[in-house]
């Protein structure tokens, strides 16, 4: 891509020298900082709106000037604002070529600081982080500040190194290092909860290894045979990645009043446990299928991964903080096994899973009602409406195709599945509370979160499912995704189920040939 170099900053700036951005305008409220390009000269965005809307990948838009709208939808299949397109766009501009050896925020560059960092990579972290708040700044991300809409801001610096991504979010992008602080506690300036922001930038940084080993797979497969055993194991990680970025994203929408606390409620504290536990599974796979292709310890994918590896204590997502935040699931066992959603199953999907809408907004004030608690969301179901989740099993087992679409109707049996398993442990979950601490209630917390996340794969599916060909409103990945749910729980499969391996993998490959990232919104890279 064409790279358009700026004018000499009047201050040292950290940007590397290629930056490929254009009519990425600076917010005049932040005169201190590096300057971008003020005009656009050219942008280049691979692909059209959407893979089945109009041609699918490769062709080539060219947008002169800034078109308001057709940015953001050019951008990602789920288009965001195009504020928050803009920043996304200037970040990744700043940050450089993440392939550039020469560049400072380049892949092989952070992961030879993290090796170098790894005894003291507590305030190293930190004093990388301080260097980079500045270019948040630049980007405009001050300006973002739904919870959702700011990961998506901030994921071009979350997907290069957890760390450094996960220590600038911390900051809440107010110009200041993040100082060392206790988990669960983030800047008051951040809109994002500490309990999201790790399992956040963990999906973020997991799908950069994915996009690495797939696009070994992909691109030597047709003259390696022995690669293409890979691609079902790849097609299973896109399908988990999906799914726990599906979650993530719901709990990043649901509204946190004042007095609920950073990160409360029931949907924080399943994603901060079932996230990096599913993705833990999914790195071990791709550490085997690296190592497979020739990318060891000392190549690029090795490196990546090892670093990923290491920084999962510094985001609070490794073992320990996923014990963490079991426990208090198995503390809130009676509220996970409330009565079922009482909505009724027709009607558009739940606002939290249209990823694609603003987010609800912020309730004004919310009374002292405890740890854990949010307030109801309109129209939402059971206590704090953090159960409208399980709407998404309620609703997808309802559905009964006439059995012309098979993918479907196998779809609606899983969910069928699932939801008899849910109600089969309502019983045993008001009674286990009395004991959190016991092996069984950290077990029954296990199952309870596997099955949120199964709800929330199937409430975003049909929420993006809205006759525009959308592979995130398809069947595949979410019959993948649920039958690795269903696997973790030891519940058996309905019946004969479709393999739908070969087309979640057909479409990871066309992603990592044209430059689409492997997040739930099908966003465009710039590099």
């Amino acid at each position: 891509m064409a790279v358009t170099q700026p004018a000499a900053p009047s201050t040292p700036a950290p940007v590397p020298a290629p930056v490929s951005v254009s009519a990425l305008a600076v917010p005049p409220s932040v005169p201190s900082v590096p300057s971008v390009p003020s005009v656009l000269a050219v942008l280049s965005v691979r692909g059209e709106a959407g893979r089945g809307g109009s041609g699918g990948w490769g062709s080539a838009v060219r947008l002169a000037g800034p078109v308001p709208g057709a940015l953001a939808h050019r951008y990602a299949a789920l288009p965001p604002p195009l504020e928050v397109a803009l920043a996304a766009l200037r970040l990744e501009a700043l940050l450089g070529d993440p392939r550039d050896a020469a560049n400072p925020y380049g892949l092989p560059a952070l992961a030879a600081a993290g090796s170098a960092a790894a005894g003291s990579a507590g305030s190293a972290g930190e004093g990388r982080a301080g260097r980079v708040v500045p270019l948040l700044a630049a980007a405009g991300l001050g300006q973002v500040r739904a919870a959702d809409q700011r990961v998506r801001a901030l994921r071009p610096l979350l997907r290069r190194d957890l760390a450094l991504g996960h220590a600038a979010g911390m900051s809440g992008g107010s110009g200041t290092p993040p100082a060392a602080r206790a988990r669960g506690q983030v800047a008051e300036s951040s809109p994002v909860p500490a309990v999201l922001l790790g399992p956040a930038a963990l999906v973020a940084a997991a799908g950069s290894v994915l996009r690495h080993a797939a696009l070994t797979v992909a691109g030597r497969g047709g003259g390696e045979p022995a690669l293409r055993q890979w691609q079902p194991v790849l097609a299973a990680a896109f399908a988990d990645l999906l799914a726990c970025e599906s979650l993530t994203c719901v709990a990043l929408r649901r509204p946190a009043g004042p007095g609920a606390g950073a990160g409360a409620g029931l949907l924080g504290a399943v994603a901060g446990y079932v996230v990096p536990t599913v993705l833990a599974d999914v790195l071990a796979q791709l550490g085997l299928v690296l190592a497979e292709c020739g990318h060891g310890p000392a190549g690029t994918g090795g490196r990546m991964l090892a670093k990923l590896t290491r920084d999962l204590p510094l985001a609070g997502v490794d073992a320990a903080g996923a014990a963490h935040w079991q426990d208090r699931l198995a503390r809130a066992l009676p509220a996970l096994a409330a009565e079922e959603p009482r909505a009724p199953h027709r009607g558009p999907a739940p606002a939290l899973f249209r990823l694609a809408d603003p987010p609800a907004p912020t309730p004004a004030a919310v009374g002292e009602q405890g740890e854990g608690y949010i307030p109801d969301e309109p129209g939402g179901d059971g206590p704090g409406g953090d159960s409208v989740v399980l709407s998404g099993l309620l609703r997808a087992g309802a559905v009964r195709p006439d059995g012309a679409d098979a993918d479907r109707a196998a779809l609606g049996a899983v969910a069928r599945r699932l939801l008899t398993e849910q109600r089969a442990l309502r019983r045993p979950c008001r009674t286990a509370g009395a004991d959190p601490g016991a092996p069984a209630a950290r077990a029954l917390a296990d199952r309870q979160a596997l099955l949120w996340l199964a709800a929330a794969v199937l409430g975003v599916r049909e929420a993006a499912d809205e006759g525009r060909g959308l592979f995130l409103g398809g069947t595949h990945w979410a019959l993948l995704a649920l039958s690795g749910i269903a696997g973790r729980l030891g519940v058996p499969l309905p019946g004969p189920v479709p393999d739908p391996r070969a087309p979640v993998w057909a479409e990871l490959a066309g992603r990592v040939r044209h430059g689409v990232d492997c997040d739930v919104y099908a966003t465009r890279l710039l590099w």
